[in-house]
C-alpha cells in the first residue's frame, strides 16, 4: 500500500540566534511530505528547501534516529516528542499529522537546558548529574562470569527498566517545575536494586540530587507528567525509591 502523501502542511518553528539572542517564531510551508516519513526526515526535507533559498536551516540535534541517544529533543504541538506515546521525535511519524495542519516545534524550556540555537538545548546539566553518582566503582582486570554475583529476577528487571533511561530530558521539558528528579530517580535505582551499587549507595543519592538543586532544577510535586511524556515509560515509583535511599543516606549522617 503506498504512503499517503500531505500535499501541505505548515511547520511553526522556535528561531532563535544563540542563548543570549531574543528568539520568535517564523512559519514555513513544507510540500509533497509522505506519511512514512520520520518527522525528522520532514525536518531535512525543510531545511533543504531553506537552504536551496539561501536561508538559515533550522539548528536541531539529532544522532542515532532510532530511539537511543536521546539527542532529537523537540517540544511538538504542545507535547514532549510529539503527540504519539512511547516514542522519541526520530520515531515520531508523520502519520500522526494531517493535510494543512500547522505543527508547532519548540526547544525544551527549563531554565537548567539553555537554547543553544533555534529547537538545540544544551543538556550538558544530566551530564554533570551523572558524574557526581550515577556509576560504580570497581577494579579493572579480569573479566568474572556472569552468574557469580546472584541477583533475582525481579530486580535485575526493574533495574532493567530504570537503565532504560536515555537521558533525552522530556520529563524535565513536561514538568510544571522543569524537576529532573524521573531521570535522577532513574540513575540511582538502577544501582539501588543491585548488589553492585550498594557500597556506594547513601553517597549515590546525596550527591546526585545536591547537583540536581545546584544545576537548577525545581522540585517534584507529584503530577505524574513526567512518566507519561518519557519515552520508555520509566515509573515515578523510582521517584519514591530515590526519596527512600536519599533518607536513609541523610539520616545516617
Amino acid at each position: 500500500m503506498a504512503d499517503i502523501i500531505l500535499n501541505k502542511i505548515y511547520v511553526k518553528v522556535w528561531r532563535q540566534n544563540s542563548p543570549k539572542a531574543k528568539g520568535r517564531f517564523e512559519t514555513y510551508q513544507v510540500e509533497n511530505v509522505s506519511q512514512g516519513s520520520s518527522f525528522l526526515e520532514m525536518i531535512d526535507i525543510l531545511n533543504d528547501k531553506l537552504i536551496l533559498e539561501g536561508k538559515d536551516p533550522i539548528a536541531f540535534d539529532h544522532d542515532c534516529r532510532e530511539g537511543i541517544c536521546g539527542m532529537c529533543s523537540m517540544y511538538i504541538n504542545g507535547h514532549a516528542h510529539g503527540p504519539d506515546t512511547e516514542v522519541t521525535t526520530c520515531q515520531l511519524h508523520m502519520r500522526k499529522f494531517h493535510e494543512g495542519q500547522t505543527i508547532v516545534v519548540e526547544p525544551w524550556r527549563a531554565a537548567a537546558f539553555p537554547v543553544i540555537k533555534d529547537v538545540m538545548v544544551d543538556r550538558t546539566a544530566f551530564e554533570k548529574i551523572q558524574q557526581t553518582g550515577g556509576y560504580v566503582s570497581v577494579n579493572t582486570g579480569g573479566v568474572p562470569d556472569g552468574n557469580v554475583i546472584l541477583i533475582g529476577q525481579d530486580d535485575a528487571e526493574e533495574a532493567m527498566d530504570a537503565a532504560a533511561c536515555i537521558g533525552c530530558g522530556a520529563c524535565v521539558a513536561t514538568c510544571k517545575n522543569s524537576s529532573a528528579m524521573l531521570f535522577v530517580a532513574a540513575k540511582v535505582s538502577q544501582f539501588a536494586k543491585l548488589p553492585q551499587g550498594k557500597v556506594e549507595a547513601k553517597k549515590r543519592a546525596k550527591a546526585m540530587v545536591a547537583k540536581m538543586d545546584e544545576l537548577g532544577f525545581g522540585s517534584c510535586s507529584n503530577t505524574g507528567g513526567c512518566e507519561l511524556a518519557c519515552p520508555k515509560s520509566i515509573s515515578i515509583a523510582h521517584i519514591a525509591r530515590l526519596n527512600r535511599e536519599y533518607l536513609t543516606a541523610k539520616l545516617s549522617d
